[in-house]
């Protein structure tokens, strides 16, 4: 495979689109895409750096496979064998306060002079691990319970309304109120479900009429969450 070819199957890999993975490695999109579609050879040093970086290799070892004409299994091979160092680190994320899993709440106020930070290894990120403005909350409540429970910490990855995907968990607030819950979509009901998992049967699901959206907003997905079991 050539340079090109291997970087767009580690991208794909990753689970990136070409604009996600530009936008994380500081690349406009189209600077990637004319990376990609004719190759890195009139490629800046800089942004071929970049690119490699944020893949979890060296541009030596970029060279390497494609000198050596690896399919995509012995790309992945050499990669996790050679390359999965990057991610061996620590990082130090902004701990926001609590989160109510449970009936829509405020959430803890924390300002620059009291935030608190928790420490996690990058390695338990997996493809977050690069991922900037990352933040972690403590879960109140017993509304998710099923999975995260009460006490737990959640790692959060703040987006936007349209990339939302059925069955992520989220941070939102309705109403300036906020919660955590599993998101889904009725389309011809014209209606968001915001639903608990839980063991408690209380607990019910908020429906939100796209006639009332505007008092919606996404703050974050969770992307990982730690359980202490007893």
């Amino acid at each position: 495979m050539e340079r090109a070819e291997i970087v767009e199957h580690l991208i794909k890999k990753a689970g990136y689109s070409r604009r996600q993975f530009a936008e994380m490695i500081g690349i406009p999109p189209t600077t990637l895409n004319s990376m990609l579609n004719r190759g890195l050879g009139k490629a800046s040093i800089d942004n071929v750096l970049k690119v490699c970086k944020g893949l979890g290799i060296t541009v030596e070892e970029l060279e390497e496979m494609a000198n050596r004409g690896l399919n995509e299994n012995e790309i992945n091979e050499f990669v996790k064998e050679s390359s999965y160092s990057y991610k061996i680190g620590k990082l130090e994320l902004p701990l926001y306060g609590g989160i109510a899993a449970g009936a829509l709440s405020t959430v803890e106020p924390v300002t620059k002079d009291n935030v608190e930070y928790i420490t996690l290894p990058k390695n338990m990120l997996g493809k977050y691990a690069n991922c900037k403005n990352l933040f972690a909350l403590k879960v109140n409540g017993e509304s998710m319970n099923k999975i995260i429970p009460n006490g737990s910490y959640v790692v959060c990855k703040p987006i936007e309304f349209e990339e939302l995907k059925e069955d992520d968990i989220v941070i939102f607030s309705y109403d300036n109120e906020y919660s955590m819950k599993r998101f889904r979509r009725v389309e011809e009901d014209e209606v968001l479900i915001f639903s608990p998992e839980s063991s408690d049967r209380r607990y019910r699901d908020l429906v939100i009429s796209y006639d009332t959206i505007n008092d919606l907003k996404i703050v974050a997905k969770v992307i990982w969450y730690a359980v202490t079991l007893d």
